[in-house]
């Protein structure tokens, strides 16, 4: 483990580079660790998981959730707004081949089964190399496809814990999912009414193909359903579902992460060009200790992105329950702004989550979600699960409401001590990062999550 000058990126203790995967033969993972801005011997530990397939978790912490962003002129600004303000956190590319993650394209991964199990041993050997974090309260977030690796990691460590392999035992607390995909089969029903019925009057389609997108919803439900439990229906019900579903709404021209924006810089809606550069500094490569054998950083790598083809349309919600009647916390949160991964259907598989407690669930009511007196969402919660649907914010809700976006995660992650707390930022840098964020507004692969 090699620490990173503190000057670099944010003040605390950083630690950056790699943990090769045991049993793999090339697997080696990329992390950078911030410790917390406030008490990092007794705050949680997080880590964070960019989804795709294929994404970096290094383009969140430097545009949506980290410590410091990038400027135009690849300076780095500071965020008081990063989710290590209280909690020691973690980005990590994976799974091999993604961000700064090197290994043989023989081992790419191509389903969660390999994603938990190589999660579950970098874990291991994290924990190892720093027992002084063993303790502490421990945390999987992620977003986007990571509503496919958030519950198939946790419930790695979960059913790791039970069975007692390994050395270490995770402090496994809860796990949080941004506007995820988890459970397909319920989700995809929820496309047409976002391209039309959503909650910010755009009509994205005409009332005609949005019929037409209706209509689909039945036979695209039905083949995503064969694929649990026949492979080579898989391919096809992504095929046919992104036709049929997001491709009427991508050809509106706006942006498939957020409705109330076009689509401007082709494929993925924003410029995150900057951040590439910024990360193909000789000087970034030297200060975060990436190796030579790392390919060049690229936000996504396709290849890995494709080899989920089969993974996609597979549910994972039904590894939820297990945790939750053992007591492990779970949040599924989403801006409502978000077409890709929409609040509908986020929170419709919520809904539809058969647990203990679903029935009580179900009768919950939707209570207003404040931040600082202001109106910032609305949350449903039930003993250890919560869903949250999050105002003005789209697929990333920590780049587009970064203050609402750490109010959620302290509240989950630090209960005990949110009540009639306010956020205490200085308004210079509160209105200086905000306006950096609105900069950036400006992946529409319709595959890229």
């Amino acid at each position: 483990m090699n620490p990173v000058d503190e000057s670099f990126c944010d003040s605390t203790k950083q630690l950056s580079g790699y943990f090769k995967i045991t049993g793999s033969k090339s697997k080696n993972y990329f992390y950078w660790f911030f410790e917390s801005r406030g008490s990092p011997s007794t705050d949680p530990l997080i880590i964070w998981l960019t989804g795709g397939p294929g994404c970096s978790s290094i383009l969140a912490l430097l545009q949506e959730n980290g410590p410091c962003s990038v400027n135009d002129d690849l300076s780095l600004k500071s965020n008081p707004y990063s989710w290590n303000e209280r909690a020691n956190v973690m980005w990590i590319d994976q799974p091999v081949g993604v961000g700064f993650s090197y290994g043989d394209r023989s081992e790419y991964a191509t389903s969660e089964k390999e994603v938990g199990d190589d999660m579950f041993h970098f874990l291991q050997e994290f924990f190892q190399a720093k027992p002084e974090y063993q303790k502490l309260p421990f945390y999987v977030f992620g977003e986007s496809y990571a509503g496919h690796y958030v519950p198939a990691i946790s419930h790695r460590i979960f059913t790791g814990n039970q069975q007692k392999e390994g050395p270490v035992h995770i402090n496994l607390q809860g796990f949080g999912i941004g506007n995820g995909l988890t459970d397909p089969e319920v989700q995809y029903k929820y496309y047409p009414d976002m391209a039309y019925n959503n909650t910010y009057g755009v009509k994205a389609v005409s009332y005609p193909v949005y019929l037409a997108m209706k209509a689909a919803v039945s036979p695209c439900v039905g083949m995503i359903s064969s694929c649990q439990t026949t492979k080579a229906a898989c391919l096809a019900a992504q095929t046919f579902c992104n036709a049929a579903l997001v491709a009427p709404y991508s050809a509106s021209g706006l942006n498939v992460y957020d409705i109330r924006a076009k689509c401007e810089h082709f494929p993925m809606c924003y410029d995150f060009s900057h951040v590439e550069k910024f990360l193909r500094l000789e000087s970034t490569l030297k200060k975060l200790h990436v190796s030579p054998k790392s390919a060049k950083w690229q936000s996504c790598n396709m290849e890995v992105h494709a080899g989920f083809s089969f993974d996609w349309m597979k549910n994972f919600q039904q590894l939820v329950p297990p945790m939750l009647e053992a007591g492990i916390r779970g949040l599924v949160y989403a801006g409502d702004a978000d077409f890709i991964v929409n609040w509908m259907g986020c929170k419709a598989w919520t809904l539809e989550l058969p647990w203990s407690k679903h029935d009580e669930f179900l009768a919950a009511e939707d209570k207003e979600w404040t931040v600082d007196g202001k109106k910032a969402g609305r949350i449903r919660q039930v003993g250890p699960f919560t869903f949250q649907q999050v105002y003005e914010a789209g697929h990333m809700v920590p780049l587009d409401q970064p203050k609402n976006a750490l109010a959620l995660l302290k509240a989950f992650t630090l209960p005990e001590e949110q009540e009639g707390e306010r956020m205490q930022v200085a308004d210079e840098s509160e209105q200086q990062w905000l306006d950096k964020e609105a900069m950036i507004k400006g992946e529409s692969v319709m595959s890229i999550m």
